[in-house]
């Protein structure tokens, strides 16, 4: 069976099919005829491009009228056939709407989604991302008064500044795509509270008062940019029912779709309903975070319930962190594990050691001091101050699950202004080893 001839297309581009008429104004006469005036210049500048493919994977050369050295320049070969091709003006070059995608901040956000509902057709716009859509009037609204995920094949949407102010928010607080990204809450940014007022007046003179207020509902736009200019570190988001359960740590699972990447470079799956997705950021680009949950068994042997602040200094394959402060939001009573969220800066690698203190506190330590007193000490000490058994970690962005234990068994408590260290359960793994070293 013989293979198709190898032909040249010229495949003439009519650009929205306008040309642009000096010279002639077409009209009607009063029994329907045409005409034509006359002007000075009966010139004709046409808007038409010619473009020359050679192949299907050819994104086309441009064959400029009176520049006959574009047809070389371009690969024409005149001993194969030529096939010209003229499209209509219901089409666009040949151009698939799925390779459309609209991108829309506060209102614009909304006008995308009338944008893409408005084309009739069997085909829809390819994508629609809303950066902080406006919240006023589209609140609570049907999703055919505002973005909806039907105006598109796939959308999403960043909510950045979502905090009410007498009754309103500026940025639309319910989910109107099929990934909504709620940064740290979606209610309010880092970095752009008041305080960072002086910051602001240092950078934009008097208009600092505008900026601050405006700093949240931008940050979205930021967001999206910083995707674009970090594309090798994209940020990661985790599906959540709300903050206070992300805070705990409890939705770094990425099973079945529960998570995916902020801006540009996102995953684009279209799964059931609207997924509501949280993550933490930096005040500053790149905005990335790296997301841990942390689930630390405490073991009380103190007469009353204590609230004390610890730090945390972990050690990775590739640097160490900085002390952490960890104050938890309830009290330690008898036996009780606790989670909660920590995020880094950086990339420390993989997690193999946690230096673990339990920071001083004047009330504390007269306490401690107290226990000492009271309970006699012999060769086998007695458990008469915090145990903290086991340390268990997930890393978010590896879905790495680790756990450690102190590396001094034989003395388990910890008291108050002393730190333990934690190593990793199985350090007897020779691979491990070699991490350490």
């Amino acid at each position: 069976m013989e293979s198709p001839p190898c032909v040249s297309i010229f495949l003439v581009l009519c650009v929205f099919i306008q040309s642009s008429i000096h010279g002639q104004s077409l009209g009607l006469d009063p029994v329907g005829r045409s005409r034509a005036v006359e002007t000075k210049e009966a010139l004709q500048e046409t808007k038409t491009r010619f473009l020359l493919f050679e192949d299907e994977t050819d994104k086309g050369c441009q064959i400029r009228l009176n520049h006959p050295d574009t047809l070389q320049r371009c690969g024409f070969n005149s001993s194969l056939p030529l096939v010209m091709i003229i499209h209509g003006w219901s089409e666009s070059a040949q151009f698939s709407r799925s390779n459309v995608h609209l991108i829309g901040y506060s209102l614009g956000a909304h006008v995308s989604g009338f944008a893409g509902s408005y084309i009739s057709g069997k085909q829809k716009i390819g994508r629609i991302t809303a950066l902080d859509a406006a919240g006023p009037l589209f609140e609570g609204s049907s999703p055919s008064d505002r973005l909806s995920p039907d105006d598109a094949n796939f959308v999403d949407a960043i909510h950045t500044f979502t905090r009410e102010h007498v009754g309103l928010s500026v940025g639309i607080k319910q989910p109107i795509a099929h990934y909504d990204f709620y940064p740290n809450g979606g209610y309010f940014q880092p970095g752009c509270h008041l305080l960072e007022l002086y910051k602001h007046i240092t950078k934009h003179g008097l208009n600092a008062i505008t900026q601050t207020f405006k700093c949240s509902h931008e940050r979205s736009v930021h967001l999206f940019v910083d995707s674009l200019l970090h594309a090798s570190q994209p940020s990661m988001a985790y599906q959540c029912s709300d903050m206070a359960s992300f805070s705990q740590g409890l939705c770094l699972g990425c099973k079945r779709g529960r998570c995916n990447t902020l801006g540009y470079h996102i995953r684009q799956q279209r799964q059931g309903k609207s997924k509501r997705l949280f993550l933490a950021t930096r005040a500053q680009s790149p905005f990335k975070v790296y997301h841990y949950q942390f689930k630390i068994q405490f073991i009380n042997h103190l007469e009353k319930p204590v609230e004390p602040t610890f730090t945390m200094t972990l050690h990775g394959t590739k640097e160490e962190n900085q002390k952490i402060t960890i104050t938890l939001d309830e009290e330690i009573t008898s036996n009780k594990t606790y989670s909660f969220l920590i995020t880094l800066d950086v990339d420390i690698g993989e997690l193999i050691m946690i230096k673990f203190k339990w920071e001083n506190g004047a009330v504390w330590t007269n306490v401690w001091n107290t226990v000492q007193t009271i309970i006699p000490w012999t060769r086998r000490p007695l458990y008469s101050g915090l145990v903290v058994k086991t340390i268990k970690v997930k890393a978010g962005e590896t879905q790495q699950r680790m756990t450690f234990c102190s590396e001094n068994m034989d003395g388990l408590q910890l008291h108050p202004t002393q730190e333990k260290t934690f190593v990793r359960c199985d350090m007897n793994s020779k691979k491990l080893k070699k991490k350490i070293r």
